[in-house]
């Protein structure tokens, strides 16, 4: 209990409570959520003059780094137990040592997701709504997605959200329907391939997912699933975009079939997503100025 209750006063204390608040929001996965606000924005729009407005760089801006600490701090408030279990918290992510600074900064990350109503059109409130919802509903009880099988899974499409969100917004429309249910699809893919390091301790905290039910090798296999519907989902908006998120079943088949463990696979995925998100990026860009007209 010493221990813990220092770790407390520490995270509490400036700048290492600042410090512990970057740790939570997870650097690494930042991308995740303002990597599909770049890609919303860049097929949303109709000109590059609509690429940076105040909205599309403050909704860059919110999900870049405040949302990820909304996320993952409620995700770690309910986890705290489970966690003490989990040797992924050891190094490149932290167990929770709650504070007032910490609490504050997670609900009012929280709140600051409410004022992006205020300056975004209707159409894009149900993303941002469900993001909210779907970000508290993961970890929290009552819902506690994560610890239902497939619910678990089906939930992580808030990660496909922010894109819808701004799309919407300079769009002043709902984005295609297949390239919703593609990126749908594909969160539900990179969920629970993260979550096959989680299995055995998930299992010996009593804590049921999709992949501690499939088991590691049919979890592979339901990646692999999920990402080739993704694929196919993206095929149908432009067949180019389909081939580019085909690389996702390819990866996951290549490491469940060699001896590349997933504890350090799962590490590189961060890499592969920005690629991947890089790339869709400049696809949009090209479609509203072609790279040729770039070129001297």
């Amino acid at each position: 209990m010493t221990a813990v209750s220092d770790q407390n006063r520490s995270a509490g204390s400036g700048s290492e409570g600042l410090r512990y608040l970057l740790v939570l929001s997870r650097p690494r996965f930042w991308l995740y959520l303002a990597g599909p606000v770049a890609v919303g924005v860049t097929y949303g729009i109709g000109g590059v003059s609509g690429l940076f407005t105040p909205v599309t760089v403050a909704l860059a801006a919110y999900f870049l780094v405040p949302a990820n600490v909304f996320l993952y701090g409620v995700n770690d408030v309910f986890d705290a137990d489970i966690d003490e279990l989990n040797p992924k918290k050891e190094g490149r992510e932290a167990r929770w040592r709650g504070s007032r600074l910490v609490v504050a900064a997670v609900v009012a990350s929280g709140l600051l997701g409410l004022a992006t109503l205020a300056i975004t059109p209707r159409v894009a409130w149900p993303y941002l709504l469900g993001f909210l919802v779907l970000a508290v509903g993961y970890s929290a009880p009552p819902a506690r997605f994560k610890t239902t099988p497939l619910l678990d899974s089906l939930s992580n499409g808030l990660y496909a959200l922010p894109g819808a969100a701004a799309y919407a917004t300079v769009a002043g429309a709902h984005p295609p329907l297949a390239a919703l249910a593609g990126a749908w699809l594909w969160t539900m893919g990179m969920h629970t391939f993260s979550a096959i390091p989680d299995i055995e301790p998930d299992r010996a905290a009593g804590i049921d997912t999709t992949a501690t039910f499939l088991g590691e090798a049919r979890t592979y296999a339901y990646c692999f699933a999920a990402w080739t519907a993704a694929a196919a989902g993206f095929w149908l908006v432009d067949f180019r975009l389909g081939l580019l998120l085909g690389v996702y079943p390819v990866f996951v088949a290549w490491v469940a079939r060699s001896s590349v463990s997933v504890d350090r696979a799962y590490w590189w995925f961060p890499a592969l997503n920005t690629v991947v998100g890089t790339l869709l990026s400049m696809g949009g860009l090209w479609r509203v100025y072609p790279l040729w007209e770039a070129l001297p």
